[in-house]
């Protein structure tokens, strides 16, 4: 066994001088044995022995622990027998000395020591997920951890207000003179609105990976980096936003894009310039194949497993490794706050953040998007330039015990995630928090332990998994599955909620918990007259799209905001029959808008009063303008773009409406999935044709400037051409469009490239005419074969017993007729039968022999027939 010896790099941190180390002695952790999560996990990490330290060790007494290996295969066996483990991986014949002080606290923590080796130890570890509870708290006095205001008297966050007004004066008028020219394009001068530019808004729906690749479709052709889209007149719809939103599946597309530095979709998806892409081929929840059990999903699985377990000791034990601190728990000293959400995250962070690639995926030797944090946003190159647009995520609550497994009402908080705070505009709380502090107690504003602040909970795929954490209406407890994943979907996330409710409790498996305790300000004790969960220790966070606003434009209607132009992205499952859209989503937003948002939101412009009605008028198929022609200067909304996901203009086979909980998708499939939104963007639509529209790009670039005319005094009338434009494409409720000015759409989905029993069904289903009619073409033609056999037997029998009834004739006996006669022929003996011989007797030559010299040979005379 060779003795560990430790660099400066990798020597524990922060460790008091009672904790440090008197010698290198190493102990394994007593009898009973922890175990890993799996009976076999290959570890794919090469590590440094590194000391490790917890509050269960004896004074004095120390616990280094050892893990070295490469590709080693551990079994349970080198655990169990207290052995320990050489360079090579192999057990060692003695086993070190046991502690004798431990209690089953030091099992956990050792546990938690070996998962992090495993990780290498890294500033990227998969141990990265759990946050710092001993973080460096804000100077209050001049940044307060805290803000409340009023639906009255709004406020921007100061560095929110910085960046868009940056934006606005610095880099977006070049933005749209690039896109829009002089302006005269679409008749207008464009020199006549500088320093009015409006503030334009970008949306993406919920709906899993479906959502993911329809917002990044979308993106491909309104991005000016794009030459088609750029050629076409939609690119640069892009660079003129102020702000973007996601949720669910589109806050994972929201996540991808600003965590990995404003890629190109290009890029993003499918690889390049230093990404891998998102490997949807590799499924969300079994990565390696249906079989949850094999070794490349045990090893994933056990590393998902650890990530949240690490998070869910914070505050359990002082256990001290590299630069972060694990333990954690209630009073009854059990860990909090992880759920079945935790996973999940942790399952996305895989596919949509960096760090990631097809030879790493089942391996440790990255953190996998652990320690990435969505308040560093701001530290990413291209922010710093003011390049993107600022990103918001919404999330909604379940109100604490409410226990509803249902799609939500309208009135619970609805909360958003920026990279600087997290809270509501809801007039029920109108509170934010830090973002980068979000999880340290708070009393009246102030850190429990000024000295010590909780940092490190806003991981980026915590934030993106809490918007997509629909499992309080997936969780079907009377048959322990989960409703709309397939069966190894399912049981593969129930079988990581298994392993990990064995290491930490959670306070509710179906919902992403978000701590609340002893926040005086915003949370706990606030408006305890209107705010539900004010007295709760935990906010209850779910899917975004929980209470069926599934475009997350509820921010862009903020007042303080002051948005001129919403371009709703929406790739929602609506229709149960072939998954498209039907307005469900801006119905729900204009119901609370109108309900509970009049004090703090703009209000919703005038749409189709039910989803019948954006069926009928077929606005749910094609782009639309809704709000196009305000009664008030400044207009009383703003102007809104729908972009649903609908059926290709020109009436190809769709390939994007697919179902949510479809986790995996082949590489073809989602480049003709990308492909054909793209295209559908850059198309517009050309009434009763199923023909592009070649004026759709600048009829985009009317309604994205229109607002800017009520900035002027006096306002400009609209151009001829954008009049003509907004004929075209708005939504005008005295004089609705109609369904059949879309001819030709066809709406059935199919699988561009189906796999092994999809495969085939989709064979035996293309090709069901062509087998149908061979089939029955074979049994005819086996039909006649088989009468002719027949027939051509019958006859040769016939002929058989004439010449038999020749010789009864010719021997004086009646003649018998073949038509009249039953016959039923006795077995004849087979040549080489001997006694007691059988006709259906297996034939042995061996057992032949010829018959002897002058024997008669059988006779058809010697078997009369009856």
């Amino acid at each position: 066994m060779q003795e560990a010896g430790l660099s400066d790099a990798w020597r524990p941190c922060a460790l008091s001088p009672t904790q440090k180390s008197a010698n290198g002695t190493a102990y394994y952790p007593p009898s009973p044995p922890f175990f890993l999560p799996f009976s076999q996990h290959r570890l794919r990490r090469q590590s440094r022995a590194v000391m490790i330290t917890t509050e269960a060790v004896g004074p004095g007494e120390q616990l280094p622990v050892e893990w070295l290996g490469h590709g080693v295969l551990v079994k349970e066996a080198c655990i169990a027998a207290e052995k320990p483990v050489d360079m090579d991986g192999n057990a060692e014949e003695t086993p070190r000395k046991a502690s004798t002080t431990a209690s089953a606290k030091s099992y956990v923590s050792s546990f938690l020591a070996v998962a992090a080796l495993v990780a290498g130890c890294t500033a990227d570890g998969i141990l990265d997920y759990a946050p710092s509870i001993n973080g460096a708290c804000p100077d209050i006095s001049t940044a307060p951890l805290v803000r409340t205001f009023s639906p009255q008297n709004q406020s921007l966050h100061a560095r929110e207000a910085a960046y868009v007004s940056t934006r606005l004066q610095s880099v977006l008028p070049d933005n749209w003179k690039t896109w829009l020219g002089d302006g005269s394009g679409i008749g207008y001068n464009l020199s006549a609105f500088e320093n009015n530019w409006p503030k334009v808004s970008i949306s993406v729906s919920g709906g899993g990976y479906r959502a993911a690749q329809y917002g990044a479709g979308v993106m491909s052709a309104i991005d000016a980096r794009n030459d088609s889209a750029k050629v076409a007149g939609t690119g640069g719809l892009l660079q003129v936003a102020s702000y973007w939103s996601g949720l669910s599946g589109g806050s994972w597309l929201t996540g991808s894009l600003y965590m990995n530095d404003w890629p190109q979709v290009e890029d993003m998806v499918f690889g390049g310039n230093g990404l891998s892409g998102w490997m949807l081929d590799l499924a969300l929840a079994t990565p390696d194949g249906v079989n949850i059990f094999n070794d490349e999903n045990s090893a994933w699985y056990g590393s998902l497993i650890q990530s949240v377990v690490a998070k869910g000791k914070v505050g359990l034990s002082v256990f001290v490794l590299c630069y972060m601190v694990l333990g954690g728990g209630g009073a009854d000293g059990y860990p909090r706050d992880t759920s079945l959400t935790d996973t999940w995250a942790r399952m996305i962070a895989y596919h949509f953040l960096n760090g990631t690639t097809r030879d790493n995926f089942f391996t440790n030797d990255t953190g996998h998007g652990a320690g990435q944090l969505w308040s560093r946003i701001i530290t990413q190159p291209t922010w710093q330039q003011h390049i993107p647009p600022f990103p918001i995520v919404t999330i909604d609550s379940r109100p604490v015990n409410s226990n509803e497994t249902t799609t939500l009402d309208l009135k619970p908080i609805v909360y958003e995630v920026t990279p600087l705070e997290f809270g509501s505009w809801d007039p029920d709380l109108s509170a934010m928090v830090n973002l980068t502090y979000a999880g340290t107690n708070l009393k009246e504003g102030k850190p429990d332990n000024g000295s010590a602040c909780v940092t490190r909970f806003d991981q980026a795929c915590f934030v993106m998994g809490t918007s997509a954490s629909l499992f309080n209406q997936m969780f079907d407890t009377a048959h322990n599955t989960l409703d709309g994943l397939d069966q190894s979907s399912s049981q593969g996330l129930l079988f990581a909620l298994g392993e990990q409710v064995q290491e930490v409790r959670n306070v509710s498996d179906d919902v992403s918990s978000w701590p609340n305790i002893a926040w005086m300000q915003p949370f706990q004790g606030l408006a305890a007259s209107t705010f539900e969960d004010s007295f709760s220790d935990r906010l209850e966070l779910i899917d975004g799209g929980s209470n069926l606003e599934n475009i997350p434009i509820g921010p862009m209607f903020v007042k303080a905001r002051g948005m001129d132009f919403i371009v709703a992205v929406d790739s929602s499952f609506d229709d149960a029959t072939n998954t498209w859209p039907n307005g469900t989503s801006f119905i729900a937003t204009s119901q609370r808008l109108s309900s509970f948002l009049q004090s703090s939101h703009q209000p919703f412009p005038p749409i189709p009063n039910s989803t019948a009605d954006f069926v009928s008028t077929g606005v749910n198929r094609r782009p639309t303008f809704f709000g196009c022609d305000p009664t008030q200067t400044p207009p009383e909304w703003p102007l809104v773009l729908y972009l649903p996901n609908s059926p290709p203009y020109n009436g190809d086979t769709p390939v994007t409406n697919t179902d949510t909980f479809k986790l995996s998708y082949t590489l073809k499939h989602t480049r003709l999935f990308i492909d054909q939104v793209h295209n559908n963007t850059l198309a517009g639509f050309t009434p009763n044709s199923n023909s592009a529209d070649a004026n759709w790009g600048k009829c985009l670039q009317c309604g994205a400037l229109d607002r800017a005319r009520y900035k002027l005094s006096p306002a400009p009338a609209r151009s001829d051409f954008c009049t003509q434009c907004f004929k075209q494409y708005c939504y005008d409720p005295h004089a609705p469009p109609s369904q059949d000015e879309l001819p030709g759409r066809n709406f059935v989905f199919k699988d561009p490239d189906p796999q092994g029993a999809a495969k085939v069904g989709g064979f035996l289903s293309r090709e069901k005419g062509p087998i149908i009619g061979g089939t029955v073409g074979a049994a005819a033609l086996i039909a006649v074969l088989t009468g002719g056999l027949l027939w051509h037997n019958r006859r040769k029998r016939k002929a058989a017993y004439r010449q038999i009834n020749q010789l009864h004739a010719d021997g004086g006996e009646e003649v018998w007729k073949m038509d009249e006669a039953v016959v039923e022929e006795t077995p004849h003996p087979h040549p080489q039968a001997g006694a007691g011989y059988r006709d259906d007797a297996p034939y042995d030559p061996q057992a032949w022999t010829a018959p002897a010299s002058g024997a008669a040979a059988p006779t058809a005379a010697a078997h009369p027939h009856p």
